[in-house]
């Protein structure tokens, strides 16, 4: 009979949630049965299903038992050490033709902040041709939402 689950937070409930589901996205991806990577693990079926529910009763050392079955492995990361930003400190126009279009208003501008950046992103949405931007502005325009917009573009 499987222990009974701890209490959890919402939060760490939702990362084990999420954890199980990326453990079994690995293992359908390389069309491996539950049962093989089960005894690749040295567990049972029925953990590696419980693992992939996210289920917080799981031990430590099946999850990770299960990751490295599946060819993955994990990273814990110190939440006191700040993460490398995507956004470069300052944004040059010439690297981003699309945001380049968008300050047409602005003659002589060659280079904008993060803020100023999606603040144009943010107003000028409607003209921007999303079809054909890059995968550099793809992922600029990304992290300034990310890190600025709270995850959020306000269009």
């Amino acid at each position: 009979m499987p222990a009974k689950a701890p209490l959890v937070s919402p939060a760490v409930a939702a990362q084990l949630r999420a954890l199980g589901q990326r453990i079994r996205k690995q293992r359908e991806g390389q069309q491996v049965t539950a049962t093989d990577t089960a005894k690749a693990a040295g567990m049972s079926r029925v953990t590696l299903h419980r693992i992939e529910r996210g289920e917080p009763s799981v031990t430590m050392g099946a999850y990770l038992g299960a990751l490295a079955a599946v060819g993955l492995s994990l990273d814990v990361k110190d939440p006191a050490t700040p993460v490398p930003s995507a956004i470069p400190p300052v944004i040059r126009l010439a690297d981003y033709p699309a945001l380049q279009q968008l300050v047409w208003q602005m003659p002589g501008v060659t280079e904008l902040t993060p803020a100023q950046a999606l603040d144009l992103c943010e107003r000028n949405w409607r003209h921007l041709d999303r079809e054909h931007l890059t995968l550099a502005e793809r992922r600029l325009i990304q992290a300034l939402v990310d890190e600025l917009g709270g995850g959020r573009l306000l269009v």
